[in-house]
């Protein structure tokens, strides 16, 4: 429900992007300066406007809006900075400007770059004005970019798949699934849709019995909930261990590392993930708490595994 004030107001919030993982991101942006003479150009090129260096200037502006993005537009989040640069070119009467940013962050720059641009053409009309009454700017722009979860984004929806929730207590009625349900619905989001799923109790005949019989049927991703810590009954991951051919020890160091964020005592879990033929096992925690975290870490750049499965290139 949306936040309101003391008046009943809803609130204005930032987009919460804590779940979001760090990427390596770029936005390329651009605008276009018109000035009404030549004389404007050779004034430019010779460096005799009487502001100053007009390109010079203009570069440093954008470095400054580009670091400064977030004191002025509301809903940008302060990221760091990694890389920025501003090109120039000049063709006819026109002045193209380009700005180029990077970061490694949890969101991208796209509006850093915009308004590196966009302040770069303000510094050129100020700058240009005393000499030339016939400026415009035109066509502040998003050329491209890259980086996020745009990147990854490839059709699954026909990823067969099951989420099998192991629990004593679920499976007696005695408690309401959560996890198993959270991590359904994280997968519908990647257009996933679970095609099994079932509540068993922590027994290793039936974790097993369970795990064979979906590889038998072919499902590709089989996500296993509950019994992944310490306790006497939590014995998921040294069954589905036991079955795995494939072993994928990154993939849940990833969960943890990025569980870790959240509480300290991510490093308990004893998850592990890999193929079993083709069928890729995941086994996760059993809080839904833990299925998020892990799911957020995990997805969707883990689906690309399937590519690579079938011989396709990184």
């Amino acid at each position: 429900m949306k936040e309101r004030d003391i008046n009943g107001n809803p609130t204005t919030d930032m987009v919460n992007i804590t779940a979001k993982q760090n990427s390596y991101r770029i936005a390329v942006a651009g605008a276009i300066v018109h000035v009404s003479a030549e004389a404007t150009i050779e004034a430019i090129r010779n460096k005799t406007v009487p502001k100053g260096d007009v390109l010079e200037s203009s570069r440093i502006a954008a470095l400054f809006a580009v670091k400064q993005t977030a004191a002025v537009i509301p809903d940008c989040h302060p990221l760091p900075v990694e890389y920025t640069t501003v090109r120039f070119l000049v063709e006819a009467l026109a002045i193209h400007i380009e700005v180029e940013v990077h970061t490694i962050y949890k969101t991208g720059v796209e509006v850093e770059a915009m308004h590196g641009a966009a302040i770069a053409a303000l510094t050129m009309y100020d700058m240009l004005k005393p000499i030339d009454k016939g400026i415009s700017i035109n066509d502040i722009r998003l050329i491209r970019k890259s980086g996020g979860k745009s990147d990854r984004k490839q059709d699954f929806t026909s990823l067969k798949t099951a989420v099998i929730v192991c629990s004593d207590t679920v499976s007696a009625g005695e408690a309401e699934d959560l996890s198993g349900k959270a991590a359904m619905a994280h997968l519908e989001t990647f257009g996933i849709t679970v095609a099994n799923y079932e509540v068993i109790p922590d027994n290793a005949d039936d974790i097993a019995a369970t795990a064979r019989r979906l590889k038998e049927e072919e499902f590709r991703l089989v996500i296993f909930s509950g019994g992944t810590g310490v306790g006497p009954r939590d014995i998921t991951p040294d069954v589905i261990g036991g079955l795995i051919d494939t072993p994928l020890p990154g993939v849940m160091e990833a969960a943890r590392t990025y569980g870790a964020a959240y509480t300290p005592m991510a490093m308990l879990s004893r998850g592990v993930a890999g193929f079993s033929g083709e069928s890729l096992f995941l086994t996760l925690p059993g809080s839904p708490k833990g299925v998020s975290e892990s799911m957020n870490a995990l997805f969707p750049q883990l689906l690309h595994v399937f590519s690579v499965r079938e011989g396709k290139r990184h």
